[in-house]
């Protein structure tokens, strides 16, 4: 079991939206909303998401269902930007949680969403206020954003690695 850092996210960012959760039914609608939020477009059914809009999307589904799983509703996501980068909070009332990396599990077993957070955006941390238990994570844009001729082919998320099906040696 890995501990990510506790830590407040860097203060120089301003909200840009916020949605509240209470059920994993409405994880659709946040997903739809985020893409709106971060490309200015509406998602049509079966298209896919530039490379940060994916990672961010993704990592946001993840750790929404983890506090809708795991934590007390109702459940905030809020997408904040500094004008360069993207931060993404998740928030929780169950404030005597501390969100952690699952250990190895077979894969399957859930636990990769805080693993998945930590391998796709810049930075993720961990902080509490009275009332809730916040999950955070930074993403960057200009330098991750550009897609190179070998990536154009490739999945957006390139290759991650689940550290639980990996060989024991």
């Amino acid at each position: 079991m890995d501990e990510i850092k506790s830590s407040r996210p860097p203060e120089d960012f301003h909200q840009v939206d916020e949605w509240v959760l209470d059920k994993a039914g409405e994880l659709t609608t946040l997903r739809a909303s985020l893409h709106q939020a971060l490309t200015g477009k509406t998602l049509e059914q079966g298209t896919g998401l530039g490379r940060i809009p994916e990672k961010l999307v993704l990592v946001a589904s993840e750790l929404a269902t983890n506090a809708l799983k795991h934590g007390i509703p109702p459940t905030f996501v809020r997408l904040l930007s500094n004008g360069t980068d993207w931060l993404l909070d998740v928030a929780d009332h169950d404030v005597d949680g501390r969100p952690y990396i699952a250990g190895e599990r077979p894969p399957g077993q859930g636990g990769f969403g805080l693993f998945l957070a930590h391998q796709l955006s810049l930075d993720v941390g961990w902080y509490q206020t009275e009332d809730t238990k916040n999950v955070w994570a930074r993403f960057g844009t200009s330098s991750t954003e550009a897609i190179d001729s070998a990536d154009k082919d490739a999945n957006y998320l390139g290759t991650v690695r689940d550290p639980r099906s990996e060989p024991t040696r």
